[in-house]
């Protein structure tokens, strides 16, 4: 544990989503808080009573630390009436209406704790989207927002995935979002905004803010997601033969992580010889469509459907693969490609979005998605080129490794977030 001095700020971490279970950006306010706790820093939570029973069985004593906003009649509400809408309608309506009840008695908590001395700054992780509004305000601490990642947009030729009506309602919701961010200027008063890249930048809901600093969103937990922690098993993992490749995906399933044509591209490879698998850890909507295909495809040797699993049991199954596989079209981050290359797995990925932002060739292989038409052969190559290339692979899990220990290890992380703490604090 660091030594902790007197004049160290208070935090509060603000995040209605935090948890273990679901991954993703719900995952982000967790890992700060944690972090931030096992170095003895003066930080607090407040969470969804949702995440109750995920939050103690995770963080134990620490639970302590932690307000939960229970949940009301107005939310389930809300929450009932909502459910009967597509999901984009859903997410966007009546998740913003959500929020902003959250808002309203997370307000409650938060200014209780900041008149009992217990808060200097405020943290606010999530959600990421640079467009939603934040609630966050008038508490007379600084407030931090981020580090945020989006806006973005399907690459030409893809726009089927959304549809006239989805693609309409995303551009006027995008609108609607400039509205109310200020009717909620949360984001507009905050006393530093972050945001991932210069994409997030540009997607601000308004023109200017005086200090908006780059951030990266994910980072890699290596008491998790090292090399070392496991033991490869040579029988198992045919990593040193030639023509044969162990692929891994790990992500939820849904249709814009085109896990479909990811099942193209291995069919491909295998009529020019390869040997290659899949391991496929997630789930949703896509599942049962995905079982189904790989059925009609005769993969059923070649692909493993694993479900949900906890981060440490993920670890274990791609730390015996080959390579990670993500071929998604809307990845604004994807840090699951981090914790592939901490492991030592090199990546193909797609050329658009977030993958871009941390691959290079020296790790991976970035696959462009454009044209459309053709994307599948480019994959099923990238495939077949790693399969028959065992010290090309290895080359490139060293420096994929080399890179997170460099680049984004959460320690160094929090080292940075620590320092804003103190920057924003002494203002």
């Amino acid at each position: 544990m660091r030594r902790i001095s007197e004049d160290t700020p208070k935090v509060l971490i603000v995040a209605p989503n935090a948890s273990s279970v679901f991954g993703g950006e719900s995952f982000l306010p967790l890992q700060y808080f944690r972090l931030l706790r096992k170095r003895g820093y003066p930080v607090k939570l407040v969470t969804h009573a949702r995440n109750r029973h995920d939050l103690e069985a995770y963080l134990g004593s620490d639970l302590a630390a932690v307000s939960f906003v229970e949940d009301t009649a107005a939310h389930r509400a809300v929450w009932r009436f909502g459910s009967r809408f597509p999901g984009l309608i859903r997410e966007v309506i009546f998740g913003t209406a959500l929020a902003s009840l959250d808002a309203l008695f997370l307000s409650i908590i938060i200014r209780r704790l900041v008149r009992e001395g217990h808060v200097d700054v405020i943290h606010q992780p999530t959600p990421v989207s640079p467009l939603a509004p934040s609630g966050l305000h008038r508490f007379k601490v600084p407030l931090i927002i981020g580090p945020m990642n989006g806006g973005m947009n399907y690459p030409p030729g893809y726009d089927d995935l959304e549809g006239p009506r989805a693609r309409h309602f995303v551009a006027w919701s995008r609108r609607l979002a400039w509205l109310i961010n200020r009717a909620m200027p949360g984001k507009r008063d905050a006393a530093v905004l972050l945001v991932a890249n210069e994409r997030t930048r540009a997607s601000l809901p308004f023109s200017s803010h005086p200090d908006v600093r780059v951030l990266v969103e994910n980072g890699v937990d290596l008491a998790t997601w090292q090399v070392g922690h496991f033991q490869k098993q040579p029988a198992k993992l045919p990593s040193h033969v030639q023509g044969s490749l162990r692929l891994i995906f790990m992500g939820r399933l849904v249709p814009w992580k085109m896990v479909n044509l990811t099942l193209e591209a291995i069919q491909l490879s295998l009529r020019q010889g390869a040997n290659v698998t899949l391991d496929v850890l997630g789930d949703g909507p896509e599942r049962a469509h995905l079982e189904q295909l790989v059925k009609d495809q005769s993969l059923e040797r070649n692909v493993r459907f694993h479900g949900y699993l906890p981060q440490a049991a993920c670890a274990e199954v791609v730390a015996d693969a080959d390579a990670l596989i993500l071929n998604s079209v809307r990845e604004c981050g994807g840090a699951v490609i981090l914790e592939a290359m901490a492991l030592g797995l090199p990546v193909i990925a797609t050329d658009w979005g977030g993958p871009a932002d941390y691959l290079d060739e020296s790790c991976g292989m970035l696959i462009s998605p454009v044209p459309r038409e053709s994307f599948v052969e480019r994959l099923g190559a990238a495939i077949l080129q790693l399969s028959w290339q065992p010290d090309l692979r290895r080359r490139m899990g060293e420096a994929g490794t080399r890179k997170i220990v460099d680049q984004y290890d959460w320690e160094k992380k929090i080292d940075m977030i620590v320092s804003i703490y103190a920057e924003v604090a002494s203002v």
